[in-house]
C-alpha cells in the first residue's frame, strides 16, 4: 500500500467520479434510502462522496492513511475507515450492498476480499464492480508502447478473472455491463487516453495511474512515451488505434448478489 500512499497526494489532480459511470454504478446498486453501504478501497473518497451527495448512506473503507487523509479533507459526512479488506472491521449482514471500483487487482487475495465482502452483506445485498476484463485488456493500444507495464498491470486478472473470484467467494453473477471509454471521461484511470493519447504524455496524468507509477521497468515508461509523442506527431497514432480496435467495451460493470 506504500504506492497508494505516494500516489495519494496528487491523485485528485486527473481523478474524479464520472458522472456517467456514477450514474451506472447508482442504477445497479439501487439503493433504499434507509439502508447502509459499503465503498470497499475507496481511494480519496470520489465516488463514495459522489453517491452520499447522491443521498446514499454509504461508508468508505481503504488501507491507504494517505487516500483516507485525502477523502476527510473532502467530505465529513462519510465515515472513513482504515482498513483491510481481508478484516473487515463490521458485523455479519451489516450491510445492504457495497461498490469497488478499479481495487480487484490490487488484492493479493482476491477471493478471500470478495467472501470478506460477502460476509458483510445482507442476504440478496448487491456488489457493483467496475473494473475490466483480460479479453478487454488485450485491446488496449497501450500495449504498443508500455508492454511490460501493460503485462505486469494484467498479471492479476490471468491469475484469477473478477467474475471467476465472485463466484468462488460465493456471490452470484446477475449483470456485466462492458463500458468504453468516452471523450468526457472525468475519472482519468488507465485508459483515459485512449481517444485522446496525448494525455500519457503528461507525468501528472501517469502519476495518478497506478499501471504507470507501479511499473517495474520505468526505464520503458519513458521509453514508450517518446515513441507515443512521435507517434503522436507523425500521424502514426491512428494505424496504431485501428489495429487494436474492438467491440468488446474497454471495462465492465459487474453485478453480483450474496
Amino acid at each position: 500500500m506504500a504506492l497508494y500512499d505516494r500516489i495519494g497526494i496528487g491523485y485528485d489532480t486527473t481523478r474524479q467520479a464520472d458522472p456517467y459511470l456514477l450514474s451506472r454504478l447508482l442504477y445497479h446498486l439501487a439503493p433504499h434510502l434507509d439502508a447502509r453501504y459499503l465503498d470497499v478501497g475507496c481511494g480519496t473518497g470520489n465516488y463514495t462522496i459522489a453517491m452520499r451527495e447522491a443521498g446514499v448512506r454509504i461508508y468508505g473503507v481503504d488501507l491507504s492513511a494517505t487516500m483516507l487523509g485525502r477523502a476527510r479533507d473532502k467530505s465529513r459526512a462519510v465515515a472513513w475507515l482504515n482498513s483491510n479488506v481481508l478484516a473487515l472491521p463490521f458485523y455479519d449482514a451489516s450491510f445492504a450492498g457495497a461498490i469497488m471500483t478499479f481495487v480487484h487487482h490490487h488484492l493479493n487475495e482476491p477471493v478471500a476480499g470478495f467472501r470478506e465482502i460477502w460476509r458483510v452483506l445482507a442476504p440478496r445485498g448487491r456488489f457493483v464492480l467496475l473494473n475490466g476484463s483480460l479479453e478487454q485488456f488485450r485491446h488496449y493500444w497501450l500495449l504498443e508502447y508500455f508492454p511490460l507495464a501493460m503485462e505486469q498491470a494484467f498479471a492479476p486478472y490471468a491469475r484469477v478473472e473478477t467474475d471467476d473470484a465472485l463466484e468462488a467467494a460465493g456471490f452470484s453473477i446477475n449483470a456485466t455491463e462492458p463500458y468504453e471509454v468516452a471523450d468526457d471521461l472525468k475519472d482519468w484511470f488507465l485508459y483515459c487516453g485512449k481517444h485522446k493519447p496525448e494525455r500519457y504524455l503528461d507525468p501528472r496524468v501517469r502519476a495518478g495511474i497506478s499501471a504507470f507509477a507501479c511499473a517495474e521497468d520505468q526505464d520503458e515508461i519513458a521509453r514508450g512515451v517518446e515513441r507515443l509523442a512521435e507517434d503522436i506527431r507523425s500521424g502514426r497514432i491512428a494505424s496504431v488505434m485501428r489495429q487494436y480496435a474492438w467491440e468488446g467495451g474497454d471495462y465492465m460493470l459487474t453485478v453480483a448478489t450474496r
